[in-house]
């Protein structure tokens, strides 16, 4: 299996800011139906923690008249320090950076880069969000057997996070059979010897399972439902749910009704987020803080 700093993911090392009198931090997020992202909020908060001005912008290619490719490249021209990228472009961000981690290169999807003098390089801090959240909740005990709803970047970013939670069997559950076999075939590089199995729907889910896992958008404002139905979610067991606009998706409640531990997605957002900022300002956020100050501004729970 491949190697690589689970918490970190090529993080630089922790050190305080220098940037007394800088201009403001230039950042933004690309991807489609992020009116809701609590991102800008959550970096400009970790601005303020620091002595940071941030400046934090929502980039939606179709609403802005450019393509994806043709953004990054205005973001990179721009002056743009970095960027977060989520749904659909973090597939499509990761062949335009450099990547120097091995496992961020064999899941193929980023969404984190940072503009350096030499080029664009890519990080993937849903990776190592996800850990720290399933660890939240659920401490050392294992993934065990698992049924992943959505193939896509941030299902990629999952599915090798499990390898490090002792999943022990993985079953894809995607429309798009490509898109599940390609995810198939590089956790099959990864971790030779993981029972892998591919199905279009539901009906191909194994009768015992131990954990499920949403990682499409089914579920956030704009779309809503869920991608399993109730009377499959069975339980008990774990839930987790890569949605956190709403906090409480239909998913999510009906697990917990089915007797299922859940982890919310707001857990991801929130710790890719510490990570990322780490590597926006190339200096740490205390979590404690930056959770108080989320939740007294109504973009999370109450810390």
């Amino acid at each position: 299996m491949l190697k690589s700093d689970e918490r970190g993911k090529g993080l630089r090392p922790e050190r305080k800011s220098s940037r007394a009198g800088a201009p403001p931090l230039k950042l933004g997020l690309i991807g489609d139906n992020i009116a809701h992202s609590k991102a800008p909020l959550l970096h400009s908060l970790a601005g303020q923690l620091a002595g940071i001005a941030v400046s934090y912008e929502r980039l939606v290619p179709r609403e802005i008249g450019l393509g994806f490719d043709d953004l990054f490249a205005r973001c990179e021209a721009d002056g743009y320090r970095g960027l977060n990228i989520t749904y659909p472009y973090k597939e499509k961000a990761a062949r335009r950076v450099r990547v120097e981690d091995p496992l961020v290169r064999a899941m193929g999807a980023i969404n984190t880069v940072i503009f350096e003098p030499d080029g664009a390089h890519g990080f993937n801090t849903d990776y190592s969000g996800f850990i720290a959240a399933y660890r939240q909740v659920r401490g050392t005990d294992g993934a065990g057997r698992v049924g992943l709803f959505g193939a896509g970047g941030v299902g990629k970013a999952v599915a090798f996070g499990l390898l490090k939670l002792g999943v022990q069997a993985l079953c894809i559950v995607d429309l798009d059979r490509a898109k599940a076999a390609d995810l198939e075939a590089r956790l099959g590089a990864a971790a030779p010897g993981l029972p892998v199995t591919l199905a279009d729907s539901v009906e191909g889910l194994p009768d015992r399972i131990d954990g499920v896992i949403n990682c499409t958008p089914v579920g956030m404002v704009g779309y809503g439902g869920t991608p399993l139905p109730r009377a499959r979610m069975g339980g008990p067991g774990w839930a987790f749910d890569a949605v956190y606009t709403p906090l409480d998706t239909q998913f999510l409640t009906e697990a917990a009704a089915e007797g299922r531990t859940i982890i919310s997605g707001y857990e991801l957002f929130f710790h890719q987020g510490v990570d990322a900022w780490r590597l926006f300002a190339d200096c740490p956020v205390d979590p404690t803080q930056l959770r108080r100050l989320l939740g007294e501004s109504g973009a999370g729970p109450q810390a």
